[in-house]
């Protein structure tokens, strides 16, 4: 505990931002407590009919994308990963539009994004940061084969960076959906990564004010999420992303399923519908 640094977890908006760390918009240093930087960024959109979800991450001077639309109505998954020369066919990192052009795959939306959640935890000597937003309103078009669709949705965007554990390993979910008192709801949960029982990203919002939640478990194989006060998200499966590399100095174990979700969450709060993702990774970065 030593070599922690002071002033972490810190959640916010708020008073108390880090002084003294290199913090996005500001640039940070590729190489900190030895340790290279990683940087994400996640879009993913969830409804009725079309969920998708769209990104890309940095490792160091790698660089990989990825892209997935899952078309329930047609039962059927599209989906790509790219290595650094295909970036161009995903172009994410700039807020506020996604844009895919791969194939006979076209998507192009606008996001109107907001401050978000931020949380910035200590990770050894070093710090990882994120900042959340759920429930982003989002337009546009989708492009499947020769079909195309307009798109009237919400989503949930993850922006991460920093310094982490050489070894990694997290439970994740992110959806959008309704509560039984008609607010629109959106949720973030997670164990293993900024899971400090009081600092940490785990935000429900509702009519777009988040709120923290309690620490969340979930089960191994990704179909229930429960919390100490007795509530319980249960989460069927429709479709699943999985990828697995071995590269050099880089291991990732991915699993990704888009589904829908039932049950409550804290506070009391009843889902009438709820759509989105689970998640499972361990890597070696």
């Amino acid at each position: 505990m030593g070599d922690r640094l002071p002033g972490l977890p810190w959640r916010g908006p708020g008073p108390g931002r880090p002084d003294g760390l290199a913090l996005p918009p500001a640039r940070m240093p590729l190489i900190r407590a030895g340790r290279l930087l990683k940087r994400w960024r996640y879009v993913g959109v969830y409804g009725p009919e079309l969920m998708l979800c769209a990104g890309s991450v940095h490792v160091g001077p790698a660089w990989q994308v990825w892209w997935a639309v899952w078309d329930r109505p047609a039962r059927r998954l599209y989906e790509r990963t790219r290595l650094a020369r295909g970036r161009r066919a995903v172009q994410v990192e700039r807020p506020g539009s996604l844009r895919v052009r791969d194939g006979d795959v076209e998507i192009d939306l606008r996001l109107d994004e907001g401050p978000g959640v931020e949380v910035v935890s200590p990770a050894g000597g070093a710090y990882v940061w994120t900042r959340k937003q759920g429930g982003v309103p989002v337009q546009g078009r989708v492009r499947l084969g020769g079909r195309e669709r307009e798109l009237v949705a919400r989503a949930v965007v993850d922006d991460s960076a920093g310094y982490h554990d050489r070894h990694t390993a997290w439970r994740w979910s992110a959806g959008v959906g309704a509560a039984a008192d008609g607010r629109a709801l959106a949720w973030n949960l997670v164990d293993g990564i900024h899971d400090d029982p009081d600092a940490s990203e785990r935000t429900m919002w509702l009519d777009g004010v988040p709120t923290q939640v309690p620490p969340a478990r979930f089960a191994a194989d990704l179909h229930e999420i429960a919390f100490a006060g007795g509530q319980r998200l249960r989460f069927t499966a429709e479709a699943t992303r999985r990828r697995r590399d071995r590269l050099l100095l880089f291991r990732s174990d991915y699993e990704q399923p888009f589904g829908t979700f039932a049950g409550s969450l804290p506070g009391g709060i009843e889902l009438v519908e709820g759509f989105g993702v689970t998640e499972r990774h361990e890597v070696v970065w």
